[in-house]
């Protein structure tokens, strides 16, 4: 008998409230097995897989399978700040396989969603880029030789430095091309002339270089040997933007992860925090083995995330699994119709209505800006601002204060009215 096609078979499970994209994995699994039959149940395991609140009845205060400190109600909406409910715990299955009863992965959980995001093989979450990119240098090209760009040995905030974090990992820096032109042949005669474990692309996240340039791309470099690394900073996770039904404008010529992964990439990096609208993290996709290493590497102790970051991450993953942008307030922010902002400008009652311009920050996108709009004032009054309760941080330009609403939840529009006002009266 001919088996139901999978995605015929994950739309009949209708008891697992999943998203598709995972409900299409326990729909293969269980054609994989043979029976058919078994895909709500294959769902239901990968459902129980996922990070979820558990009740410590074992009597040890601080398990760490448990997710060690449990949280109370601050870290907890369920408990939806009542005063009572303030005081439930809530443990947590972080390193705990419910299927089989013992000790499990705190890895597991991301790496199963951040792979089915970015058609990775596996995935591995650390505590940020930067620790990302440590962990991938140290684990697959300590003693050996990287080869970069010169045109990529980039600093970013906080004084990160391609050459400085290459250097305390124990990889060996092989510097190839020039800073505006480098050419795949660049690289390949790098791996002819010294012994190089990885090509390392690093995407320029924060900076532009234009005029006179070339760049090699990953599909050029991915045919050399050595495994390609790439960088990317900022997190995009698909070009297509499937969640949000078609590409911004303004993310024009920002790579994904998961296009940067099927031109031939090996492992990229990317931080959790920018484009992908989630906490602080750095996540690392691609080859299994690759990211078998980066676990197994001793570093991995000391970059780990802990249970916070797991469960905020997972949120909004599922997110995006759903296709729902508008619970990630990020793509949310971003994508208000530029005739909403002008109504609520208007409708603030203090200050000019004015056409202003937004930007992602966080060191990415630069140079692209974001249609937008809010009120002006005229002097600074950025301190008057800051003072309010809650404070109210505004930017200055040519001696007037400029208010973005982008950036402002419209429930918080009432307020910064209120803000605004006060502050033009202490002027007066």
């Amino acid at each position: 008998m001919r088996p139901p096609s999978v995605n015929d078979l994950a739309l009949r499970i209708t008891e697992v409230e999943l998203p598709h994209p995972l409900l299409v994995i326990a729909a293969r699994a269980a054609i994989a097995a043979g029976n058919p039959d078994a895909a709500t149940d294959e769902a239901r395991l990968l459902q129980r897989s996922l990070l979820g609140p558990a009740i410590n009845a074992t009597g040890v205060l601080l398990h760490t399978n448990l997710g060690r400190a449990p949280l109370g109600a601050a870290g907890d909406p369920e408990c939806g700040g009542d005063e009572r409910a303030g005081r439930a715990v809530r443990f947590n299955n972080l390193e705990f396989d419910l299927t089989s009863g013992r000790r499990g992965s705190r890895s597991v959980h991301a790496s199963l969603l951040m792979a089915t995001l970015t058609g990775a093989e596996a995935a591995l979450v650390v505590n940020n880029c930067a620790a990302a990119v440590t962990l991938v240098l140290a684990a697959l090209a300590s003693g050996r030789g990287v080869a970069v760009s010169r045109g990529e040995l980039v600093e970013i905030g906080g004084g990160f430095r391609v050459p400085e974090v290459m250097e305390q990992s124990g990889a060996r820096l092989v510097e190839v091309g020039t800073t505006n032109r480098t050419r795949a042949d660049d690289y390949r005669e790098a791996v002819e002339r010294h012994d190089v474990a990885m090509l390392l692309k690093v995407h320029p996240s924060n900076y532009r270089i234009t005029g006179f340039t070339e760049q090699a791309q990953v599909a050029d470099l991915a045919s050399i040997g050595p495994p390609v690394v790439s960088d990317l900073g900022s997190g995009l996770l698909d070009e297509r933007c499937g969640w949000l039904g078609s590409k911004p404008a303004w993310l024009a010529g920002e790579p994904g992860a998961r296009q940067t992964l099927a031109a031939g990439a090996a492992l990229v990096t990317f931080s959790g925090d920018k484009l992908m609208g989630g906490p602080q993290a750095g996540i690392i996709c691609g080859r299994a083995d690759l990211i078998g290493a980066c676990t197994a590497h001793p570093l991995m102790r000391a970059f780990r995330p802990g249970s916070l970051v797991l469960a905020a991450l997972q949120t909004v993953a599922l997110a995006y699994l759903r296709r729902d942008a508008d619970a990630i307030p990020f793509w949310r922010m971003a994508q208000v119709p530029l005739e909403v902002l002008t109504q609520r400008a208007a409708a603030l009652g203090v200050g000019r209505p004015a056409h202003t311009t937004a930007l992602a920050g966080a060191g990415s996108l630069p140079g692209q800006e974001i249609p937008s709009a809010g009120v002006e004032l005229d002097g600074d009054h950025t301190a008057a601002l800051r003072a309010f309760d809650p404070p109210v941080i505004a930017r200055v330009h040519e001696q007037t204060t400029v208010i973005d609403l982008r950036t402002v939840d419209p429930a918080d529009d009432a307020v910064v009215a209120t803000a605004a006002r006060r502050a033009l009266d202490q002027q007066r």
